[in-house]
């Protein structure tokens, strides 16, 4: 009898041991649960001339009752069946309108109740502003009036935002934009009985194909697909809608500058089961304003053929678009190279352009030796060209004359190398309206914002004046130090009047009006302040450290509030990072970020910990660099060892950090990083992994920066998968994920088995598979409850660890 009740005894254990924990939502403690559900600072959008500015704010989170609303998950879409629209998204719940002369603000009249608004944009005589706004039934269209200060419906359609092309100006008074062609109850009802298996074929030809989620599988979902995304073209004109063409399933519709045609993109079938909508075959067609047919340019197959590799593209035309600085001219790539960038050829691709009544033939416009990546127009002499090459991390910009013809290279960097990005040109518009390039001093001059200002004193952003001579950049205003301040628009380019926003470490970010000609006082014309009261006190300081083998590392150290090393001792430590690959060692050693920016909270932050007590690394440098000549991922697991320990060594002595209580985490590729660390090193005593892809081998056809296949460097894929290492995983593992993960690579499967394995090994680790989450979580109690999860298992195991 004493052997059988043992027995059960321990089989009960065993039973608590491996079975699932029923768990309500919970809460952490009050400072995260504050600083998670603090309201964020409106949104701001301002007129040109900085007379007006429209203040959009939003709630912090919608419940997960938002998010368990129905959805159809097909073609890459996820569409809410009931309002043509597509679900999950972000809703402006509250508009006021700002005269910022007067410094007044003006409550908007006439807007729906309740507000789910989405889509601003201002009209092109800047009188009204559009917003879409979000029913159960349907999307309707107003406008606001400035004047007025008042809104109006003025479609009589509800709108279909499914492909979301938007809404468009085409003069003050007239917009284009979609609309639903049938009430979304009469959607096709999915049958009992299906007609058939589904079949898929593929008869002899190459069509690699990254891992995509929320693809079409069934016939059924084809209907659906066909249902919800056909659509009516209208032009609105002073609330009269005119229908354009006949419906159809519109991927992309845009007018000409002169506004007198319509480049149109229709999708067509076959649908694809292994690409999303966005690469389903196509029709490419110039009409007129009243839908009638001018030209075909195109029909474009399904993008399953497109080879695989970074630089390689379809043996087809490509990027069909307007040329800003003329009436009516479309221009085009097309690869001289069949589409692979490995052939040995002078030049990879050229330009086309084809102008207006479009009946002629088509003329070359110039040729690039890298892959061509789009233009940017100015006037009758300038365009600027970007080519590259992501395998390369390369890129280069050349003057286009479009008088002449030739084309002159002004710079050529390494896109990781962020000390020497002269910033991108300032624009403005021209007479068709369109954003083209601003010129200075009789063309002579372009105008550069770099948004970041990148520097070995970290990012400091700056406002440029390029020569297009001498090829130089030269310096006319720089963030200060001690503040980050940015160019947000140039509102006068010959006064230099600048509208700027402007923070620091204590400072909410804010906007200013800024005179640099004048150089009169800043005039501040927002009052933003601290949502974030929990934060006072706490300490943020950019550290900078030494890997073994010599190349710099930087990261963002936050300290508790009150922390005095010399009393306190070491603290329980958290580091949080994102893997980066670099071809070049000097680009990985850079500085990036700045410590005089004012720390905002996002749900993904792990800044909530040092309201608890730790110190918190965040954006740890990572880097996976090139060495020898080898590809960054042929020594990634060893670079991963090297920035890990150089890390904990820099906190360790600097002695805020307890080597015996650190902790290590990340999303996406860091949640991949981290398990990755506990696999092959002894050197935390916890990880936490949200939403991570952990075993290569399901996606096969590249991942990341990587390009090559698995079946090209099999072992590579085997060695960089912590499902691999399973066994080995015996530090406690948190796995996070959404069960709704939509993004390509990290279906949820990768958690569950990863997690599976670790049991099976006896290895310590718990699963929170949360509902309705997507790869970016936003459900409010769901959020709560992750940082209930994350705070519980650090203080287990890493704040009271033995």
């Amino acid at each position: 009898m004493k052997r059988l009740i043992l027995h059960l005894f321990l089989l009960a254990g065993s039973i608590n041991l491996y079975a699932q924990d029923a768990v309500d939502y919970q809460i952490p403690p009050t400072e995260m649960a504050d600083l998670l559900l603090a309201k964020p600072a409106p949104a701001v959008s301002i007129d040109s001339k900085a007379e007006w500015m429209l203040l959009s704010g939003r709630n912090s989170y919608p419940s997960v009752e938002e998010l368990a609303m129905p959805e159809y998950r097909i073609a890459g879409l996820r569409i809410n069946p009931d309002n043509y629209s597509l679900s999950r998204q972000t809703y402006i719940n509250s508009f006021t309108l700002k005269d910022i002369k007067t410094d007044k603000n003006f409550t908007i009249t006439g807007l729906p109740t309740p507000l789910f608004a989405g889509n601003i944009s201002w009209s092109p005589d800047e009188k009204k502003i559009a917003f879409t706004n979000t029913t159960q039934k349907g999307i309707n269209l107003y406008l606001i009036d400035i004047a007025t200060k008042k809104a109006t419906k003025i479609n009589k359609q509800f709108l279909n935002m499914v492909l979301g092309t938007g809404v468009t100006w085409l003069n003050p008074t007239t917009l284009l934009y979609k609309v639903a062609t049938r009430p979304a109850s009469a959607a096709p009802k999915k049958p009992l009985m299906p007609k058939g298996p589904t079949v898929q074929q593929n008869l002899g030809k190459a069509a690699p194909s990254a891992t995509y989620q929320d693809l079409i599988k069934s016939p059924y979902d084809e209907q659906l697909f066909e249902f919800f995304a056909t659509a009516q073209l209208v032009k609105n004109k002073n609330g009269v809608e005119t229908p354009i063409a006949k419906p159809a399933i519109y991927s992309s519709v845009s007018s000409s500058p002169d506004k007198n045609y319509l480049l149109i993109r229709t999708i067509k079938k076959p649908f694809s089961y292994l690409v999303s909508a966005n690469g389903f075959p196509s029709t490419l067609t110039i009409t007129d304003l009243s839908g009638k047919l001018v030209k075909t340019l195109a029909e474009l197959p399904s993008s399953e053929g497109r080879p695989s590799g970074y630089d390689n593209v379809q043996n087809l035309p490509r990027g069909y678009d307007w040329r800003d600085d003329e009436p009516a001219t479309i221009i085009w790539a097309q690869p001289l190279d069949s589409g692979l960038i490995k052939k040995q050829v002078d030049f990879h691709d050229a330009v086309y352009a084809l102008t207006a009544p479009f009946n002629g033939e088509a003329k070359e416009l110039f040729k690039t030796q890298m892959r061509y990546q789009g233009t940017a127009w100015g006037d009758a002499s300038l365009a600027l060209v970007q080519e590259g090459l992501r395998s390369k991390q390369k890129l280069k910009v050349s003057r286009y004359n479009t008088t002449t013809g030739s084309l002159e290279t002004l710079y050529e960097r390494n896109e990781t190398d962020a000390y020497n990005d002269p910033g991108e040109p300032v624009i403005t518009k021209n007479k068709y309206g369109r954003q083209v390039i601003q010129l200075l001093n009789n063309g002579t001059q372009l105008l550069m914002n770099n948004t970041v200002g990148s520097s070995p004193k970290g990012d400091l952003p700056f406002l440029a004046k390029f020569d297009l001579g001498t090829k130089k950049n030269e310096l006319i205003w720089r963030s200060a130090e001690g503040t980050y301040e940015v160019v947000v628009d140039v509102l006068d380019a010959n006064k230099l009047v600048l509208l700027t926003r402007k923070e620091s470490q204590k400072e909410v970010p804010n906007y200013f009006i800024k005179n640099l000609t004048l150089r009169i006082a800043d005039r501040q014309i927002s009052n933003f302040t601290n949502p974030y009261p929990q934060l006072d006190g706490v300490s943020k300081e950019k550290i900078t450290y030494k890997r073994a083998d010599g190349i710099d590392l930087t990261g963002n150290l936050y300290l508790p509030k009150g922390y005095d090393k010399s009393k306190d001792g070491p603290l329980p430590v958290l580091i949080w990072a994102y893997p980066r690959e670099f071809n070049s060692a000097a680009d990985a050693a850079q500085i990036r970020g700045s410590k005089d920016r004012f720390t905002t909270i996002s749900w993904a932050s792990p800044i909530y910990w040092v309201t608890q007590g730790y110190a918190v690394l965040d954006n740890a440098e990572m880097p996976i660099v090139s060495v020898e000549g080898k590809k960054p991922n042929d020594t990634f697991i060893e670079q991963l060892k090297l920035n890990a320990e150089a890390a904990i060594n820099k906190l360790v002595d600097a002695k805020v950090g307890d080597r015996n209580r650190m902790a290590v985490g990340g999303h996406s590729y860091g949640a991949f990083m981290t398990a990755n660390l506990l696999a092959h090193t002894n050197l935390f005593k916890a990880g936490i992994a949200r939403s991570g892809a952990y075993n290569r081998t399901l996606t096969p056809f590249g991942f990341q920066n990587e390009e090559r296949t698995y079946w090209e460097a099999p072992q590579l894929y085997y060695e960089m998968s912590p499902f691999s290492y399973a066994n080995k995983i015996k530090t406690p593992l948190l796995l996070i994920h959404g069960d709704s993960d939509n993004n390509p690579g990290t279906f949820p499967i990768n958690s569950e088995r990863l997690f599976n394995a670790i049991k099976g090994f006896g290895g310590t680790s718990r699963f929170i598979f949360l509902p309705y989450e997507s790869h970016s979580y936003s459900g409010k109690e769901n959020l709560l409850h992750m940082l209930w999860e994350m705070n519980t298992w650090l203080n287990k195991y890493v704040k009271n660890a033995r």
